[in-house]
């Protein structure tokens, strides 16, 4: 079991806990960001005090070792940090308790990136010729590029998440079908039930990200906002949407296009990872 002290849970339940439910995690999402971890979150074990997402995240610290629970604990808090505005004193003493239970020097300025620092990075004058992309192709990106500007300059931040979304999932499968071998032999390329890699057109955005993260193709942070965007696009459903209350702005359209710079730039060699 985790050696959190009692005074260092009231810090991460403040910063995960919204009623009984964590950040703005539906349950295919929260079993997918555990799975991320190798954690089966709905396992019987962590329903021993309820079956509410944070009653098992609760009883998910209880349970495991300092090692895993840094390791799923500072992802959480990157992910808090990509989903809305964490205050800044808490970020620090969450910072400091992983630090401890890591056996680590706290780096409260480096350890976790933050929205506002993604957001500065400045992608000017991106060359999609340098994508590789045959033309039809990089003529459709173009025109959703154009349309992503005139959707941000009108303020339609749903339909500039969609934009992004669509369009980082079409550059990244074309990046894979140049590199099957590459994409299908990663650790986390997507499998059946008979660990059998599933066909590439097929494959989710998510699974996309990950592995062309582990084969070089896209930096960490393009990863870890890259599947903030993800879950943006879910919402893509009205049900889900009005279900979970997704009520996208100006900086959640921010972050969704800026994403899809970053990975161009990654994916084209115009970046420096």
């Amino acid at each position: 079991m985790s050696t959190l002290k009692a005074h260092d849970k009231v810090i991460f339940e403040k910063l995960f806990d919204r009623g009984g439910y964590v950040l703005d995690f539906t349950d295919p999402t929260y079993a997918e960001f555990f799975r991320e971890h190798g954690i089966n979150i709905d396992a019987n074990k962590y329903r021993i005090n309820g079956s509410s997402k944070m009653k098992r995240l609760r009883a998910f610290w209880e349970i495991e070792s300092d090692a895993i629970v840094v390791k799923v604990l500072t992802a959480m808090l990157e992910y808090a940090c990509v989903v809305e505005k964490v205050d800044g004193a808490d970020r620090t003493k969450a910072i400091s308790i992983l630090s401890r239970l890591s056996g680590k020097v706290p780096n409260t300025e480096q350890s976790v990136q933050t929205q506002e620092d993604f957001l500065k990075q400045v992608f000017s004058d991106l060359k999609l010729a340098k994508l590789n992309i045959d033309a039809q192709l990089q003529s459709v990106i173009e025109q959703r590029i154009d349309e992503i500007h005139r959707s941000l300059k009108s303020e339609a931040a749903l339909a500039t998440i969609f934009l992004c979304g669509s369009t980082l999932e079409g550059l990244l499968l074309d990046a894979a079908t140049k590199q099957p071998q590459q994409f299908n032999s990663a650790k986390s390329a997507p499998k059946d039930k008979e660990d059998k890699v599933f066909q590439l057109h097929s494959w989710s955005l998510e699974s996309l990200i990950n592995v062309a993260h582990e084969v070089g193709l896209l930096s960490l942070d393009v990863k870890k906002y890259g599947h903030a965007l993800k879950d943006f696009r879910n919402f893509i459903h009205p049900r889900q949407q009005a279900s979970q209350g997704f009520k996208p702005d100006q900086h959640t359209a921010k972050i969704s296009w800026q994403v899809l710079q970053a990975a161009i730039a990654d994916l084209s060699g115009q970046r420096n990872k």
